[in-house]
């Protein structure tokens, strides 16, 4: 008769995180990372236009380790700071 009772019980669904969220760095593999992104924030008044190099080396160690899920930098707003195709960089004066 107990069983009868639960009809109207939801089940727990799991689901993969919303964008943007990711796991704690708890081990402190990107550690260096984020203090070099932070002290280049705090030097520049927190002006992170001036430290995008930093960022993205720190995205990618995150993603580099699984502490994010792997995108293009391009994607991540980089585009301008990505290494050339070799076939630019040998016509180049």
């Amino acid at each position: 008769m107990s069983t009868a009772m639960n009809f109207g019980t939801k089940s727990f669904k799991p689901r993969a995180p919303d964008k943007g969220s990711f796991p704690l760095d708890h081990f402190g593999e990107c550690k260096a990372f984020k203090e070099k992104f932070m002290q280049c924030l705090r030097e520049n008044s927190f002006d992170n236009s001036k430290c995008r190099l930093q960022s993205k080396d720190y995205l990618e160690c995150r993603m580099d380790h699984q502490l994010m899920a792997r995108e293009p930098l391009q994607k991540l707003g980089f585009k301008d700071l990505m290494d050339p195709p070799p076939s630019q960089e040998e016509s180049k004066p």
